[in-house]
């Protein structure tokens, strides 16, 4: 049944403020993938990004303008006429653009990051926000700092954004350092003293510092506000952002509270998460709330028996709302693609024929290895070896020499166009040994900058999930692998590494160590 209530707009910041996350580098093809998740998931705003901040950058938001459709399609700009010109060429090519101008409103940032007086302030706001109106009909605001401004002066600056056109007033909490008593009334002071504040979406945009963007947001949201800015998984600059499967789901299962209501798919949400999660490389912690591992799960044996007997003795939210599933198909050795498209499909993954011919490849090779394939083998199958860019470079074979009183040695063949080329390397560790060989035929000058294993599943046979980033003239590129093989995984994940960095560089701008790439590696024969 259809809620009445107030509708709060989900603003999404994924792509802009959630790829400032240290260590994360998007290209353009997976911000794209983001992007057509979120629309799916029915965000009402996506913040394509930051055009002015770099090619890439620009490249994404102008790829997303062009091919998402449903969404208001949003750039990011400073207050100044070069960056909007650069935003607005960008996002221009959506069907729904908004121009996204801030500038900082607080003392502090006034005087020691722009050196500007507030008169100089008002008059940038007045001047940037009026300019941007001559490109775009939907003009967001945003007063950086806000909570840390004086309210007085706060209020001055919002008049006179509105006056010279914009449609949208968010209200960023940018240091994470409001509390809700206070965000609220800072909220509520807005709407009461502002002229015009009436005639546009009021927005809020909050940090999480101090582990209270999602209560702030709340509290935004009682005292009038009805756009909330937000990340998947809560991702963005130092501790995050507010995190939109949590503010989502708060106002759907306190309904009864809140009197709001979104147009957020929820049962998207789950997969939206597991798409952010490995794209960005940044793992959900266990007990996130909403999405993390544990947050169905139960232990304690009075849990178990209350949730036996009824489901919401401690469980406020079904699992299925989230797109967590459970199905009865068990799926091993002997399913074929029929069986495995269907799951699939039961998963939200639709495939192509190339698609589905590549992960069901996939699937026979972990099923000679497991008994039963779980959804989230399924998930990683898909998530880490389908919908991948071109490989250059293609794992042939892997031998790995170690033990206690051994120094490790690993042989690595690569496939490369028709030719197969192997190298063996000595390293600290078996892993390490690896990466050494690999380097040995790519050549070219990396550095490891982290690592991280995940047990995709419980068990013996359990599916290994690797993650790297590997740094490359300063440019990071992040890398996915897995296999109930760790040391196959962790391979897997570094080429993956590897074959982003040749396709975003392109292999006539990549510099060797040597002046010919593979000179001193031996063809070798494939297995």
């Amino acid at each position: 049944m259809e809620r009445e209530g107030r509708r709060i707009y989900i603003f999404d910041t994924t792509l802009r403020d959630g790829e400032q996350s240290p260590g994360v580098s998007l290209n353009v093809q997976e911000k794209l993938e983001i992007a057509r998740q979120l629309a799916r998931l029915k965000v009402d705003v996506i913040e394509a990004g930051f055009p002015i901040a770099s090619p890439g950058d620009f490249e994404a938001v102008k790829a997303i303008a062009q091919e998402i459709e449903g969404p208001v399609i949003a750039a990011l700009a400073r207050i100044n006429e070069k960056d909007i010109d650069r935003a607005w060429e960008a996002v221009k090519y959506a069907a729904r653009p908004r121009l996204h101008v801030f500038i900082a409103t607080s003392d502090i940032h006034m005087k020691h990051k722009l050196r500007m007086t507030r008169e100089e302030v008002l008059a940038a706001v007045q001047r940037g926000v009026s300019y941007a109106k001559q490109h775009c009909q939907d003009v967001e605001f945003s007063p950086e700092d806000a909570s840390r401004s004086d309210p007085d002066f706060l209020c001055q600056v919002l008049e006179v954004a509105i006056a010279a056109g914009a449609t949208v007033i968010n209200i960023p909490d940018t240091v994470g350092y409001a509390t809700p008593p206070e965000f609220g009334r800072l909220i509520a002071l807005i709407r009461q003293r502002v002229k015009g504040i009436e005639n546009v979406t009021l927005s809020v945009h909050c940090h999480n510092d101090l582990g209270l963007a999602v209560a702030n947001s709340l509290a935004a949201i009682e005292n009038g506000a009805n756009q909330v800015e937000c990340a998947v998984n809560g991702i963005g600059e130092r501790a995050g952002n507010t995190a939109l499967e949590e503010i989502v789901m708060a106002l759907f299962t306190r309904y009864d509270y809140y009197r709001c209501k979104t147009g957020i798919v929820t049962e998207e949400i789950y997969r939206t998460s597991r798409l952010v999660s490995s794209l960005t490389g940044m793992p959900v912690q266990y007990n996130k709330a909403i999405v993390g591992k544990n947050a169905f799960a139960h232990e304690s044996g009075i849990h178990q028996d209350g949730v036996l007997k009824e489901r919401t003795t401690y469980e406020i939210m079904n699992p299925a709302m989230i797109g967590l599933v459970q199905s009865n198909i068990v799926l091993g050795k002997h399913s074929g693609r029929h069986a495995l498209r269907t799951r699939l499909a039961e998963l939200g993954f639709n495939l192509t024929e190339a698609e589905l011919e590549k992960a069901f490849q996939r699937f026979k090779e972990l099923a000679d290895r497991k008994k039963e394939i779980t959804d989230r083998d399924l998930e990683a199958i898909v998530e880490h070896e389908i919908r991948q860019i071109p490989e250059k470079y293609v794992l042939q074979h892997l031998h790995i020499s170690t033990g206690t009183h051994v120094i490790p040695t690993a042989t690595v063949g690569l496939k490369v166009g028709e030719q197969v080329w192997e190298e063996a390397a000595c390293g600290e560790g078996p892993v390490d040994a690896t990466f050494k060989a690999i380097d040995k035929i790519t050549r070219l000058p990396l550095a490891l900058k982290s690592y991280s294993l995940n047990a995709v599943t419980g068990g013996k046979d359990a599916v290994g999930e690797v993650t790297v980033q590997v740094e490359y003239e300063g440019r990071h590129f992040i890398g996915r692998g897995i296999s109930t093989d760790v040391l196959e995984a962790s391979a897997r994940a570094y080429i993956n590494a590897i074959n982003k960095l040749v396709y975003d560089v392109g292999e006539e701008n990549l510099h060797y160590l040597d002046e010919v790439n593979n000179a001193n590696a031996r063809p070798g024969v494939a297995k």
